[in-house]
């Protein structure tokens, strides 16, 4: 028994609420092995007993489970806890400079018409309001199909990104940069630094609403999301199948665990 072969292990067990493992999200700070017992240590900022508790209990299971060992020690150390953001928003989440409200547009899987309302939401509230569209579908970007334009961004000396503007509303998507519309094949991390970099290098203005084109699912993009940005409100799309109906419940929960202030689904 080693470490590299508990850390394995560990990449089994998801975050609670999200689909992505432990490890990749960060937490596990050491590992120690021995004959008779494994010790993890755990760095976690949430004060969340529930999801402490499930986190503990995942790991005993699958340790004692994969291993054989029954002694299993999981030590939580607490992370700082940064300052809160002056607009109310829970914990380590800050609004994008210049934006009033952050909607978030998702689903649970994919082909039921989340762009389509995304767009028309964007072009209804721009009758009375500065409104932004950002597509953040990195690996199947639809907005430049969508507004039938495939402009490149123009790029400052800062290295900051200046939006498309079409429609007296202002556009971002990967698919503008992507412009030979190369497959995008990219693991979590470099999605996850690209998603912040749509969030602070992008000189949106001054933005009565920004719309977030999600791509389907519970996967890196929403997570760093959910970390990383404050929102207005979420809406889910969803068509009234039962196994779409399974998927949008998850996305529905991830959303409701960031204490966000509204959800809709439709």
């Amino acid at each position: 028994m080693t470490q590299e072969h508990v850390n394995n292990l560990l990449k089994s067990i998801n975050y609670p609420g999200f689909s992505r493992d432990i490890v990749s999200f960060g937490i596990v700070k050491g590992i120690q092995v021995s004959e008779n017992q494994i010790s993890v240590n755990l760095a976690i900022a949430t004060q969340n007993q529930e999801h402490i508790k499930s986190i503990r209990d995942d790991i005993e299971r699958v340790l004692t489970s994969e291993t054989g060992i029954t002694n299993i020690q999981v030590y939580f150390e607490a992370q700082p806890v940064k300052q809160a953001p002056t607009n109310g928003a829970p914990m380590g989440q800050q609004p994008i400079p210049g934006v009033k409200y952050v909607i978030a547009i998702a689903s649970g899987k994919g082909g039921v018409g989340k762009s389509t309302v995304a767009i028309n939401l964007a072009a209804e509230l721009s009758k009375k309001y500065k409104v932004g569209v950002l597509d953040l579908d990195i690996y199947g970007p639809s907005l430049p199909m969508v507004i039938g334009s495939n402009e490149q961004p123009k790029i400052t000396a800062e290295q900051k990104l200046i939006p498309i503007e079409k429609f007296g509303m202002k556009f971002m998507s990967f698919g503008f940069i992507n412009s030979d519309n190369a497959a995008t094949i990219w693991r979590g991390p470099m999605v996850a630094k690209l998603t912040t970099q749509f969030f602070d290098d992008v000189i949106w203005g001054e933005l009565d609403y920004l719309i977030l084109d999600l791509p389907p699912g519970t996967g890196d993009i929403q997570l760093t999301l959910v970390q990383r940005l404050a929102l207005t409100g979420a809406i889910i799309v969803t068509t009234p199948q039962d196994l779409a109906l399974i998927d949008v419940k998850k996305g529905a929960d991830m959303f409701k665990k960031s204490k966000y202030a509204s959800i809709g689904c439709g």
